[in-house]
């Protein structure tokens, strides 16, 4: 073996590996089976596959004189003209894997089922009676996302301050990977406009959870991938948003959701692993947070554990909303009432026996898992969300 079989030998090693990182690391993330969710991940096994084959194909060329003996070329490839050789077919497969792919998602966007978001609107004072009529649902898909590529957005939560309303929600950003926080606007609830991504990390978030205390918004997103739950402040509401403090850690906490109630602020959280709702107390946001002693409040329930939106406090009854993960995730929506809330003991009651929130249309007929509702006047207003097709 001469020097030059062995470069090529070095170059299809590094790009097998590499090529079994991708392949472990999308495994890993739990999408193998689904290959229109790879993102860029799909172009660079694609480029990958490439190299491999453009380098074994010159070992094999080379170890076995195929050049002499088909008399294809009178002289033998020097290791430069097969690098160049192999950089140009890299590049020409790399745009039109890229052109390929492109067009692909474009053909797929319509046909693929996807989160969004809609609004439902409420006649009366009373806060458990929605209806989506007379509304073009959904308002916001991706597709009006304009700063991201964006594979879906959810999880909406509305905030109605100085006669406009504010919807924050995730925007899941196909090329990196992760959730991070959007903002739209409307002045009716119905027709929105998209500003910008108003918070990113480095590590998925989700759900924001937005809220308002001592004439500040802050926001508690979910932040699981760091083992805690994180409080931001809103320095210039509805945007500017920064890291303020770590309220809890320790574990996996999915769907943080924070309310006001008897002088007590509380937070419901899902611990993602055990599929069990926590309760904790604190008398301010920014304060010591104490375990509630009936935690789980649910041990081990995937029907009814999961968090589903803000919590509403009317006329001394107190309202929260779950997610029914089971036996698919997010495919409908429960509503409780809490019928003791203290420091000392929790109790619920389920209200009805059909779930308070489920898909029917064609954007929401795969599930709806979340609600964020706002009070106007006499009236309700609710931002919701819907797996489906638009």
């Amino acid at each position: 073996m001469n020097a030059k079989q062995r470069l090529y030998i070095i170059f299809l090693l590094i790009s097998l590996l590499f090529f079994m990182y991708l392949i472990l690391s999308i495994f890993l993330e739990g999408k193998l089976l689904y290959p229109s969710s790879y993102g860029m991940k799909s172009i660079f096994l694609e480029l990958t596959a490439v190299i491999i084959v453009i380098t074994l194909c010159l070992y094999l060329f080379d170890r076995f004189n195929v050049y002499k003996k088909i008399r294809f070329f009178s002289l033998e490839f020097h290791i430069l003209e097969a690098g160049l050789l192999a950089l140009l077919l890299i590049f020409v497969s790399a745009l039109g894997g890229a052109i390929l792919y492109n067009q692909y998602k474009l053909s797929q966007n319509i046909k693929q089922n996807h989160y969004s978001i809609g609004i439902y609107q409420s006649e009366f004072i009373e806060p458990l009676s929605f209806s989506g009529e007379n509304i073009k649902n959904p308002v916001l898909t991706n597709h009006d996302i304009s700063d991201r590529v964006a594979q879906f957005i959810g999880d909406p939560f509305l905030i109605f301050e100085n006669d406009s309303f504010f919807l924050f929600f995730e925007v899941f950003d196909t090329i990196a990977s992760k959730g991070e926080i959007g903002l739209a606007e409307s002045n009716n609830a119905i027709n929105w406009t998209y500003n910008q991504i108003v918070l990113e990390e480095s590590f998925h978030i989700s759900y924001p959870c937005v809220f308002k205390y001592e004439n500040h918004y802050y926001m508690i997103p979910e932040t699981k991938a760091t083992h805690s739950i994180r409080l931001y402040k809103a320095h210039d509401f509805p945007y500017n948003w920064s890291f303020e403090k770590t309220l809890i850690e320790g574990k996996k906490f999915v769907d943080n959701t924070i309310f006001y109630y008897d002088e007590t602020w509380w937070l419901f959280t899902l611990v993602e692993n055990e599929k069990s709702l926590y309760l904790y107390f604190s008398d301010s946001p920014l304060g010591a947070w104490v375990e509630h002693p009936s935690n789980p409040i649910i041990f081990n329930d995937a029907n009814i554990s999961r968090p589903g939106g803000n919590v509403i406090v009317y006329d001394n009854q107190i309202f929260r909303f779950t997610q029914d993960c089971y036996p698919t995730y997010g495919n409908q929506l429960w509503a409780f009432e809490i019928t003791e809330l203290t420091k000392e003991n929790y109790s619920e009651k389920r209200i009805g026996n059909i779930p308070f929130l489920k898909g029917f249309d064609t954007w929401n007929i795969f599930g709806m898992h979340q609600i964020s509702m706002c009070r106007i006047g006499n009236k309700w207003v609710a931002a919701v969300d819907g797996n489906g097709y638009y």
